[in-house]
């Protein structure tokens, strides 16, 4: 027989409560949705700041699988690096996307893409590394 604490619950609830409100309070990356432009596939991610900072700038690199097997790079950006910033503000959604005037295009058909994972992620608030946990789901 399992005999349990008068407070267990509580405990429980408690513990519950403080993992939900830190998974809250981050910096969310999902897929968002692959374009064509110009004949070239162009994926995307949506970003949900649920964090209490501003992002001035935020990249996530992703390496894509191809159907030929061959991996490309692809660079997924908030703004230009070297330009005008785009601040996603808390409680704010914004699209991270591919500059094609800046990085070479993919040089496929959506269809044609099979696998993505990340490589790397930087994101800045305030001219520092973002305090805020980012979680990106490509």
């Amino acid at each position: 027989m399992i005999t349990r604490h008068p407070g267990f619950g509580m405990v429980v609830g408690l513990v519950f409560v403080a993992s939900s409100a830190v998974a809250a309070n981050g910096i969310d990356v999902t897929r968002g949705a692959d374009s064509m432009v110009f004949g070239n596939c162009v994926p995307s991610l949506v970003v949900e700041n649920r964090s209490n900072e501003t992002i001035d700038y935020l990249q996530v690199d992703v390496v894509v699988s191809l159907s030929d097997g061959r991996e490309r790079t692809v660079e997924l950006k908030s703004a230009y690096r070297e330009g005008v910033l785009y601040p996603i503000g808390p409680g704010k959604r914004a699209v991270l996307k591919q500059h094609l005037d800046t990085s070479r295009a993919l040089g496929v058909g959506c269809g044609d893409l099979t696998a993505r994972r990340v490589i790397r992620t930087v994101c800045e608030s305030g001219g520092k590394e973002c305090a805020s946990s980012v979680t990106v789901q490509p």
